[in-house]
């Protein structure tokens, strides 16, 4: 399926940029990668607060992020995608105390994945088969992968097995789902993606220790919450 071929392609840009960040971590001095490291941050803040404003209904983004996180704490999500990075991360640190493996795995995944152009980018690719903002998505990725595993290390590489099947699924599940996504329902979809990646920066520049991957189940509550919202505006 030709759809298919933009998930391909960010898989492999997600690993090649990594293994360039790689290379680099080795003669990067610590305090230079804590700076790009934050830096990467606010720009991960600014594209956050930026994108959110594509919302058209704050009430329904608010009922998303709430509903969607209880569903994610009791699930524990989070805990969940944390283990397999600490089972990676077992398998490569070598007993290293100070392996930010796992983070590296976790914050990738959420960097990735979370956000309009995963999204939009996997459903145009799903139904049209137009890869086009794949691949600006996977060139922005690319830069990003090398930034993350200079500072974070091999974890950004194991992310993009999470790209390849969270992409995918969404490119091969868009003919079933066309029906719903109306505009407003993936404006609104976009719009909690975007507030879940401010959350992702806060972490990222150590304000705060969200538990993001808790909040993701949000992203895909607009697809009943927009309808549900209609009908009972439509009974008054």
């Amino acid at each position: 399926m030709y759809g298919l071929v933009g998930t391909f392609v960010n898989t492999a840009t997600v690993l090649l940029g990594g293994t360039i960040g790689l290379v680099f971590k080795k003669g990067i001095p610590e305090r230079v990668g804590d700076s790009v490291f934050k830096a990467l941050g606010l720009i991960t803040a600014f594209i956050g607060i930026s994108g959110c404003l594509c919302g058209e209904n704050t009430l329904i983004a608010v009922i998303a992020m709430i509903v969607g996180t209880i569903i994610g704490e009791l699930v524990d999500l989070d805990k969940r995608v944390n283990n397999v990075g600490k089972f990676i991360e077992r398998k490569v640190s070598k007993g290293d105390k100070n392996s930010t493996v796992a983070q590296g795995f976790v914050s990738s995944c959420l960097l990735f994945c979370v956000g309009a152009m995963t999204i939009v980018g996997s459903l145009q690719a799903g139904l049209e088969g137009d890869c086009s903002v794949l691949f600006t998505k996977s060139a922005m990725d690319f830069c990003s992968s090398i930034i993350f595993a200079s500072t974070l290390g091999i974890g950004v590489l194991f992310s993009a097995g999470f790209v390849l099947v969270y992409q995918g699924l969404i490119t091969l599940l868009a003919t079933w789902i066309e029906p719903l996504l109306t505009t407003a329902v993936v404006n609104e979809m976009n719009c909690v993606g975007y507030v879940i990646i401010i959350g992702l920066a806060l972490n990222i520049l150590g304000i705060t220790k969200l538990k993001v991957m808790n909040m993701v189940p949000a992203i895909f509550l607009p697809i009943a919450l927009v309808p549900l919202y209609d009908w009972i505006v439509a009974l008054f």
